[in-house]
């Protein structure tokens, strides 16, 4: 059998690694300790368990409901328990971490004292799950913040102090993607960088270095099924983009809609368009969570070029209220949302 044009061991090893990447970012800050590079190692690893738990879900009998609802009054899955479960687990175990806020969880979990580190992470352990039985690409997102005084968390007005911060105090987030091909993508504030897993190495090696939303796309993505309740406001400029004026040079924009923001949101990243999840007559506050979906994607997205905003302000500045509160999303490429913006703003005046 000819092996013409084979990859050689030694040239799959020389593929950047997200451990090596992570490794040589510490090493080019000469102020880093190395907590983060642990926190993300505890991150990564436990993507991989829940992409192995996704995986085998069918055959391990992990579909279905778990019997039980979360804090959003969600029904939760087998796998959102999983998911939640693992995340504590690898998070703690890194002993980088002060408190926990997961979507799954009613209040944060503050670590024990001897094993706690510098950092919060907040988290949606598996986004999209109500996709999970459709075999539909399902994810998870974090935000990581740093903890001045860890030993000073002991009460929840403690937690409320370090936690209900805006977006702008985000030290890395990034999302995981459970699909065709598993994703992770993950920025510390100065650029963006995708990995994909290689089940062959159980690695996440580097596929989309430097990652850049377009300035503009041809996408927009947004459940229709609640445009009955939708704002004026997005009512004009959704009906805008369908149906262009003549003469404008515009063409109609293409709906996609999977119902996963991870998902959603990682198409938009690579081809533009915008992502939206408004307000609207049920749900006055929006329907995403700020510290597990919105700030992380926001930060995300602003890192490479794009824009995110609640419709009023950019969601990095959105001050929240409470550890689950949800915020209006409009996020994507910086000509859509601004010309979302000038429709809005129009509206207010």
């Amino acid at each position: 059998m000819s092996t013409k044009g084979a990859p050689t061991f030694l040239e799959g090893t020389e593929a950047m690694t997200l451990t090596r990447y992570v490794l040589a970012e510490q090493r080019r800050h000469k102020e880093a300790q190395g907590d983060l590079t642990l926190l993300l190692s505890a991150v990564q690893l436990a993507c991989k368990v829940i992409e192995s738990c996704v995986r085998r879900a069918g055959i391990a009998k992990l579909y279905g409901l778990a019997g039980d609802t979360n804090v959003q009054g969600e029904e939760q899955k087998r796998l959102d328990v999983i998911a939640n479960d693992t995340f504590k687990l690898n998070l703690v175990a890194s002993e980088k971490c002060a408190c926990l806020v997961s979507e799954e969880e009613e209040c944060a979990v503050v670590v024990d004292p001897s094993v706690r580190g510098r950092y919060a992470v907040a988290f949606d352990p598996l986004d999209g799950s109500s996709n999970i039985d459709a075999n539909v690409s399902i994810g998870t997102i974090f935000g990581i913040y740093r903890i001045d005084e860890p030993d000073k968390l002991n009460t929840p007005d403690d937690v409320n102090r370090h936690l209900l911060v805006s977006g702008r105090a985000l030290v890395a987030a990034g999302y995981a993607m459970y699909g065709s091909a598993t994703n992770l993508v993950f920025s510390t504030g100065e650029t963006v960088n995708g990995f994909t897993l290689d089940p062959s190495l159980g690695e996440f090696v580097l596929t989309h270095p430097d990652m850049k939303c377009p300035r503009r796309g041809s996408i927009y993505s947004i459940n229709e099924g609640n445009c009955r309740d939708w704002s004026a406001a997005v009512k004009e400029y959704v009906h805008s983009i369908k149906f262009p004026e003549a003469g404008s040079g515009e063409k109609p924009r293409s709906l996609r809609y999977i119902g996963s923001m991870v998902a959603d949101v990682h198409r938009t990243l690579l081809y533009g368009g915008i992502f939206m999840y408004p307000a609207d007559s049920k749900s006055k506050q929006g329907k995403l969570r700020y510290l597990y979906e919105a700030a992380p994607m926001a930060f995300l997205m602003e890192v490479a070029g794009g824009r995110a905003t609640t419709g009023k302000q950019d969601i990095l500045d959105v001050v929240p209220q409470g550890i689950h509160q949800r915020v209006p999303v409009f996020l994507g490429s910086a000509e859509d949302v601004e010309a979302f913006l000038a429709v809005a703003q129009r509206h207010e005046g």
